[in-house]
C-alpha cells in the first residue's frame, strides 16, 4: 500500500510544499544586508516548472496558487499578480505535458524558457503601467537569466533526489487516466 500512486502523489505533494517553505525561509533570512548587485536564481519558479512539466499531478493549481500567494504576501509583491502568471504558466506547461514527455530535453528547456522570459515581461510590463515601484531591469534580468539557466540544475535535483521524472509514455495511473 505504500507504494500505491495515490500514495506517492499525495508524497510528492507534500515534498513540493515543504520544499517550497524551506525555499521561502531561506530567501526572508537576514544573510546580507547590503543590497544585492546580481538577482539570484528563483529557485520556487524553478521547483514549479520542472514538476509541472515532468510530474503535474503532483502539483495541483490550487496547491500551486496557495504557495505563492503565500510567498507573494511575505514578499511584500503585489497579492497574486505573480501567482496568477506562474498559474498560466504551469497549466500551458500541465497541458503539453504529454507532448513534452516525447521531446528531447532541449525542447522542454526552450519551452520552460519561453515561458519564463514571457511571465517575466509581462509582470515587468504590468508594474510599468501601475507605476509600482520594482527592481532595476537589470536586476530582473539577472535572475531570469539565471532561472533559465538553472533549470537544468533543478531538473537533475529533482529525479536524484526526490525521484521526480518522466512518466513513460502510456503510463496511468489507479483509475487509468493517462500521467
Amino acid at each position: 500500500m505504500a507504494d500505491s500512486p495515490t500514495t506517492q502523489i499525495w508524497m510528492g505533494r507534500a515534498i513540493f510544499v515543504a520544499l517550497c517553505i524551506v525555499i521561502i525561509f531561506v530567501q526572508l533570512l537576514p544573510l546580507q544586508t547590503m543590497p544585492r548587485g546580481i538577482g539570484f536564481p528563483d529557485a520556487m519558479l524553478g521547483l514549479v516548472l520542472t514538476w509541472a512539466a515532468r510530474r503535474p499531478d503532483y502539483v495541483p493549481a490550487l496547491l500551486i496558487a496557495a504557495v505563492f500567494l503565500l510567498a507573494d504576501l511575505l514578499f511584500q509583491r503585489p497579492p497574486g499578480l505573480w501567482t496568477a502568471l506562474v498559474l498560466i504558466l504551469t497549466e500551458m506547461l500541465r497541458a503539453r505535458a504529454t507532448g513534452l514527455r516525447s521531446m528531447p530535453f532541449p525542447v522542454e528547456w526552450a519551452t520552460v524558457a519561453a515561458g519564463i522570459v514571457g511571465i517575466t515581461v509581462t509582470y515587468y510590463a504590468i508594474l510599468a503601467v501601475l507605476l509600482v515601484p520594482q527592481a532595476p531591469f537589470s536586476l530582473t534580468l539577472t535572475q531570469t537569466v539565471l532561472t533559465i539557466l538553472s533549470y537544468p540544475v533543478v531538473v537533475g535535483l529533482s529525479h536524484a533526489v526526490f525521484g521526480v521524472s518522466r512518466p513513460a509514455a502510456g503510463a496511468v495511473d489507479s483509475r487509468g487516466h493517462r500521467i
